[in-house]
């Protein structure tokens, strides 16, 4: 999406349009319609190789159902002691982690000596209806711990969520506290209700919009779906800003299709916002229910297989980042939240832009990667 127009752009725009004639809309015509056939052209050479996303070198060290654990190959001869584990959402696929060999987050983190896995929690189907977030936290997510334990002789790791992931992660260390050293979040919800605190202009539709559903409503949706349909969660995001999605493939795609660099990323960031994996109808009712309308989380509520999940019971180092311009997930449901935690090591740092921006973005881009290293780095 571009950023939005100040006052002297706005004024300009105004003053070229009634600078207008017919000589120069006839030459603006053409010179579109010059750029489009050029384009055109371009799009149809595109090549699968050159549209590939996630490509960074990894071997496959675990699987079960849909779920895989891959090892990203280092790049030094010695990698940190300590592997991290990179948990990405349900709602997205991992690949936003690596979508471009100049903006993959998982590759500045190789860079810098580490021993990277993550988590492709893969297409669930039909029988993944009845997971829970349980299955995932106690289930999926500490069997790939385990695994990664074993392979590097560590009793603890660095575990690093993203968004819903994050949430995961978060309590996976409050459960599991001895097996996590360090913790990372990114982009995370933790106080749901934040944003009834502290409104965002333009931010918290999906805190609103489940908020609005009675619980009925809720148990409607999963008993008639089962698991959310991809294109169903995918329409959602959408209807955040319906306008930036007509425009995106308009004037947006218009204006870089004579910029390879530009348009290959428009094409690998569309190729990812695509691929929508159903959402497991279980997780969905419990994070609805929850998480959205009852802000267990944040309150040490929250109750996984029998456990409550207490944020006091997580006193390793935490680092919270999150994005100033986040609309997905509201600032005020992301930060100011150290206190519950049981940690005397809790550390925020706010990136520019906006929820997918951390990982993509121009800016973002210089603060999030060096901050993970210097941050895991320092801890050991």
């Amino acid at each position: 999406m571009s950023p939005p127009l100040d006052q002297a752009q706005l004024l300009s725009r105004a003053a070229a349009a009634l600078s207008i004639t017919a000589e120069s809309a006839a030459k603006e015509l053409e010179a579109a319609r010059g750029k489009l056939a050029r384009g055109l052209k371009k799009l149809a050479e595109l090549s699968e190789d050159e549209l590939a996303i996630a490509t960074v070198p990894r071997d496959e060290v675990w699987r079960e159902d849909m779920v895989r654990l891959y090892r990203c190959r280092p790049v030094v001869d010695k990698p940190h002691p300590v592997p991290i584990l990179i948990a990405y959402a349900l709602v997205g696929r991992f690949q936003m982690i690596d979508l471009e060999a100049d903006r993959s987050l998982v590759r500045k983190l190789l860079a810098s000596g580490f021993d990277v896995y993550f988590i492709d929690w893969g297409l669930p189907g039909r029988a993944q209806r009845w997971l829970g977030i349980d299955d995932y936290v106690s289930g999926y997510l500490d069997r790939c711990v385990d695994v990664i334990r074993r392979r590097s002789g560590r009793d603890g790791i660095n575990l690093m969520g993203i968004c819903q992931g994050g949430v995961f992660s978060t309590c996976y260390a409050a459960l599991f506290p001895q097996k996590v050293r360090n913790l990372a979040l990114t982009v995370t919800p933790l106080d749901f209700h934040g944003d009834r605190k502290e409104p965002q202009v333009g931010a918290g539709y999906m805190n609103g919009w489940a908020r609005s559903m009675t619980t009925q409503d809720v148990d409607d949706f999963v008993d008639v779906y089962g698991s959310a349909p991809g294109a169903l969660v995918g329409f959602a995001f959408l209807m955040m800003n319906p306008v930036s999605h007509l425009t995106k493939y308009s004037t947006d795609l218009i204006d870089v299709l004579d910029d390879d660099a530009k348009l290959l990323g428009f094409l690998r960031m569309e190729r990812w916002i695509a691929d929508r994996p159903d959402h497991p109808g279980e997780v969905l009712r419990q994070w609805l229910k929850d998480l959205y309308q009852e802000n267990k989380l944040i309150r040490s509520r929250l109750v996984l297989g029998g456990r409550t999940v207490d944020l006091r019971n997580i006193t390793m180092p935490v680092l919270n980042i999150y994005a100033t311009g986040d609309t997905i997930v509201p600032v005020s449901c992301s930060r100011g939240v150290g206190n519950h935690f049981g940690t005397d090591d809790y550390t925020e740092v706010p990136v520019p832009g906006g929820h997918i921006g951390t990982f993509v973005g121009g800016k973002a881009q210089k603060i999030l990667a060096p901050t993970l290293a210097e941050w895991f780095g320092a801890r050991g």
